[in-house]
């Protein structure tokens, strides 16, 4: 565990170890939000494999998610931050960015990078700002 604080609603903590995150309730989410649909089991146990991974937790139960690609020194990337829907509005998002932005082991990382449609109110609060030249980064998106 790397944080935990008492809430209004019990006891919230975020870890960091992938024993106590629930795969199907991560995968049940993503499944169906607009960056991640359509994600198999399989697929969000390869990320998950492969990721730097935080979950949240309310009383012991998962209510959100987060994982970072990451190579420890020059570069992170955020990745599948959410927060259940019957959670949101109560900070929750905000302890687990602050946990990421806070873990030691990626306290060397020089440039952070996301992408959001919707939440930049969230992530401007950690720092974050729209690329200073969006012209120099490419993609190459394989369907």
């Amino acid at each position: 565990m790397i944080c935990s604080a008492s809430s209004p609603y019990g006891l919230v903590s975020v870890s960091t170890d992938k024993n106590k995150l629930d795969v199907p309730f991560i995968q049940h989410f993503l499944k169906d939000i607009y960056w991640a649909a359509g994600r198999t089991m399989a697929e969000v146990q390869i990320t998950i494999d492969n990721s730097f991974c935080f979950g949240i937790y309310l009383n012991d139960k998962q209510i959100g998610f987060a994982r970072v690609i990451t190579d420890y020194v020059v570069f992170a990337y955020l990745m599948d931050v959410f927060i259940t829907e019957e959670h949101r509005g109560k900070g929750y998002s905000s302890i687990l960015i602050n946990s990421m932005m806070k873990e030691p082991k990626l306290k060397e990382v020089k440039i952070w990078r996301l992408a959001t449609s919707d939440a930049h109110f969230l992530y401007e609060k950690f720092g974050f700002k729209l690329l200073a030249h969006p012209e120099k980064l490419m993609e190459k998106i394989i369907k």
